[in-house]
């Protein structure tokens, strides 16, 4: 079963879908999915398009209650990207689902794995976190402070464009979030590094900075062959489950 629900996050209004399994209910435990940044045309609109249903299926096979909310300017929620405003939001998604004080645990694909070791730094709620595709090395994800913000603006995650920063500064923002400090600070809560072998937007030796920096307290999973889609490979849900299974 799966609930739709809008939030208020600042001036934008979020689409927020929370699974929940009726024949496996498992108390107190919550997974929040992180939708990446899209950088080709077009692209923001369909960025958590397969979340709901990953949700769904994750939630009947696991008895978590998996959320998985539309970050400003993607889906047919409203609002401008940056770095900043989707930490805004995923504080407001957290808010929604820490209610009765569950145990929360993120997984984000992309840059949203990055954002979601940037939360859990700062936010001692978080009890793990998983990150598929994620870059380690922001600067050179980023690449040219220009290119960046017309790759933001082509993928069509900008409702206001006078709400979009300028280039250096939107940049600076996505940069800020340093997975590889805030990693760092994770453990000794659980981590789980999913990456595919064949990746050709963020290399795998992302994967094992990601490892380096968390003192290699960390599980790590490359998957042979995958590329940096990972949200529908059945051997990333499996390895989530998994996860999701030892963190009882």
């Amino acid at each position: 079963m799966i609930d739709h629900e809008q939030l208020t996050s600042g001036t934008s209004v979020l689409d927020l879908r929370v699974a929940r399994s009726e024949s496996r209910p498992l108390a107190n435990h919550v997974l929040i999915l992180v939708h990446g940044l899209p950088r080709a045309m077009g692209m923001g609109r369909q960025a958590a398009g397969l979340l709901p249903e990953l949700a769904e299926h994750l939630s009947n096979e696991s008895g978590w209650l998996v959320a998985t909310g539309t970050l400003s300017g993607v889906g047919s929620s409203t609002g401008t990207f940056s770095a900043s405003k989707w930490k805004s939001d995923l504080g407001v998604i957290i808010e929604r689902v820490a209610e009765g004080e569950p145990r929360i645990s993120l997984a984000g694909f992309g840059f949203g794995g990055s954002l979601a070791l940037n939360i859990a730094a700062h936010d001692d709620r978080i009890r793990g976190v998983a990150t598929f595709a994620s870059p380690a090395n922001l600067a050179s994800w980023c690449g040219d402070a220009e290119d960046f913000r017309r790759s933001v603006q082509v993928a069509g995650v900008v409702g206001d464009p006078g709400e979009l920063l300028d280039a250096e500064a939107l940049r600076a923002d996505a940069i800020d979030v340093d997975p590889l400090g805030s990693i760092a600070t994770v453990p000794p809560r659980r981590l789980l590094i999913g990456h595919g072998s064949d990746d050709m937007e963020v290399p795998v030796s992302d994967a094992r900075l990601l490892l380096n920096a968390a003192d290699g307290r960390a599980e790590m999973r490359i998957i042979q062959g995958a590329g940096h889609q990972l949200r529908a490979d059945p051997r990333m849900v499996a390895t989530l489950l998994g996860w999701l299974d030892r963190h009882r």
